[in-house]
């Protein structure tokens, strides 16, 4: 088992938890894991990625080649059209379909979800609006991982369990509202993936 995934989005948008919650269950299953630095998490609204890989084998280098990404998992349409380089041509493209619009020149969302689109394996989904529903409204980012989840080749259990542990501090109402956001993006995404 391999994958490389860029983890992608903006500053404050909860990147380095959905790599906490990934690493705790590779880690839980005995899988060898690296990161590389997370640039941008020094300016809140500043573009944040991440290349994280995991694997049953040592992996030597904590940066993904050029053109073989797995995955993007993007918490922000546009950065997820940042890192489209990075992915590899049976690569899946996680977004949300939400924007962060910190800049005054920020495209039409509607010509980078047309952009997403074209890419042959996409989920994109209303991340925001799912989290609203669940009434899990800082969970956004979890939506989108419950919605990569089939592409990562970890269980869901072990992400639930991990998310108990990265929210542990936060109490049982926290981790199940983060579990709910979890499976309702896992739910969206069967749509996409057969």
């Amino acid at each position: 088992m391999k994958k490389d995934i860029i983890l992608a989005g903006v500053g404050g948008q909860g990147i380095l938890s959905i790599a906490a919650v990934i690493g705790f269950a590779a880690v839980d299953m005995g899988l060898h894991i690296k990161q590389a630095e997370v640039h941008g998490m020094s300016q809140r609204g500043g573009d944040v990625q991440s290349n994280f890989r995991l694997s049953d084998r040592e992996i030597l280098s904590d940066l993904i080649p050029f053109g073989k990404a797995d995955m993007i998992i993007s918490v922000e349409p546009m950065e997820s059209l940042r890192y489209l380089p990075m992915l590899g041509p049976e690569g899946w493209l996680i977004t949300s379909t939400d924007p962060y619009v910190n800049i005054s020149n920020y495209p039409d969302i509607e010509l980078i979800l047309a952009e997403v689109k074209k890419f042959k394996n996409h989920i994109a989904l209303p991340a925001e609006e799912i989290a609203r529903e669940i009434k899990a409204p800082k969970s956004a980012n979890i939506v989108v991982l419950g919605a990569a989840s089939q592409c990562i080749g970890i269980d869901m259990s072990m992400l639930e369990k991990s998310l108990g542990k990265l929210f542990r501090s936060k109490g049982e109402e926290v981790i199940e509202s983060n579990i709910q956001a979890l499976r309702a993006g896992l739910e969206f995404a069967k749509q996409y993936v057969k």
